[in-house]
């Protein structure tokens, strides 16, 4: 099997020239108790791939990145009889035990034991089985490590679909569909007449723009510094656009003094705070990104005892994967959903450090890749 691993974070840009992804040949690992083997047709590239590559989130290497896919079962290991060989399935990067306190309270999203897993490089039911040629371990990325042609997996990672799903629509729905609509209909529960503003107009953000307007938002507000995005998020469903310095004269006009939900999508503590303050009184702010473990918040307390205001964290959208797939799917089979805009491009894997250097100069929104 064709794997991507990452040996070293933090490697200088252009990341064509410091080449931190390798493309490796490993031997291909047979699924235990409880896995599927995947073979991989489509992986997506997001931020958070990004941020294991520069530094920003910590994880154990050397590791096979990649966390958002679609591809067909394979291989079935003991003790699946749910799934089918041939199967087409997205892949999920939180493969929720069902079983912890979390899973029982009905927030998979948060399971204790994948997040031991995934932090650990581990699967969900067992150690890393991925292995360099000299017989080091390799360590999986959040359970799913799709940069690659093939991946075995929790058969929790899964959730199987329609076979008229489109490839490229479907290998977006694990993360950046997932995330982004969950934020607004999970989380933040927008109804209709309520207005809405998105900071970051990454894959995620647009997701949120697109579910506010499935959700019957009156306003729906997209901010980013990145000007060359606001004609997508106008096509995604916003009803205005603006820089970060445009946000608050936005929110004011749009929602008369305030919106009454703000959406974090860019991963930054300073764009949070100033979600807070475009936030009317009673109002909700999502933090959806993932800012550097360093950054702080720090806003005026009086905003939420004072003002009602609350400040809501919401990790995969708040998802109930095996729910909320098919119901999103469903969103776009009606022509509401209109994923096709965060699809910039398809590419082969080996260029897949060209891509993280789009990514990370806002070239792209969601970039493909082939197995």
């Amino acid at each position: 099997m064709r794997v991507s691993v990452l040996h070293a974070a933090g490697l200088p840009r252009p990341y064509s020239e410091s080449k931190p992804l390798v493309i490796e040949d490993l031997d291909t690992p047979m699924p235990r108790r409880g896995e599927v083997g995947v073979d991989i047709t489509y992986s997506s590239l997001c931020h958070s791939d990004l941020s294991v590559v520069d530094g920003s989130r910590v994880r154990p290497l050397p590791m096979a990145l990649g966390h958002e896919a679609v591809g067909r079962i394979a291989s079935i290991g003991e003790g699946v009889d749910d799934v089918r060989i041939g199967d087409r399935v997205v892949l999920v990067f939180v493969p929720s035990c069902g079983h912890c306190r979390t899973c029982l309270a009905g927030r998979p999203a948060l399971c204790d034991r994948a997040a031991e897993a995934n932090g650990s490089g581990d699967l969900l039911h067992g150690e890393a089985l991925l292995r360099s040629a000299d017989g080091g371990r390799i360590n999986h990325h959040l359970g799913v490590s799709a940069f690659s042609d093939h991946a075995v997996v929790a058969r929790e990672s899964v959730v199987v679909i329609d076979e008229n799903v489109p490839d490229e629509v479907a290998a977006m729905f694990g993360c950046a569909v997932l995330t982004g609509m969950g934020a607004v209909i999970n989380t933040a529960r927008v109804e209709a007449g309520q207005s809405v503003a998105v900071f970051g107009l990454g894959a995620v953000g647009l997701a949120s723009v697109m579910a506010a307007r499935i959700s019957g938002a009156s306003d729906v507000i997209a901010i980013d510094p990145n000007t060359a995005k606001h004609a997508l998020a106008l096509k995604a469903g916003a009803t205005a656009v603006g820089t970060p310095e445009e946000a608050a004269a936005l929110a004011a006009m749009a929602a008369g003094g305030g919106v009454d939900v703000a959406i974090e999508a860019a991963g930054s503590g300073r764009v949070l705070a100033g979600c807070l303050e475009v936030t009317h009184r009673g109002g909700a702010v999502v933090a959806v990104g993932l800012p550097h473990p360093s950054q702080e918040l720090s806003v005026p307390a009086l905003q939420f005892a004072g003002m009602g205001k609350r400040l809501l964290g919401s990790y995969m959208g708040d998802a109930v994967p095996t729910r909320d797939i098919p119901r999103y799917l469903g969103y776009w089979r009606e022509g509401r959903l209109p994923v096709e805009l965060l699809h910039t491009d398809t590419c082969p894997l080996d260029q897949i450090n060209e891509g993280l250097d789009a990514l990370a100069q806002g070239q792209v929104v969601r970039r493909l890749f082939r197995a």
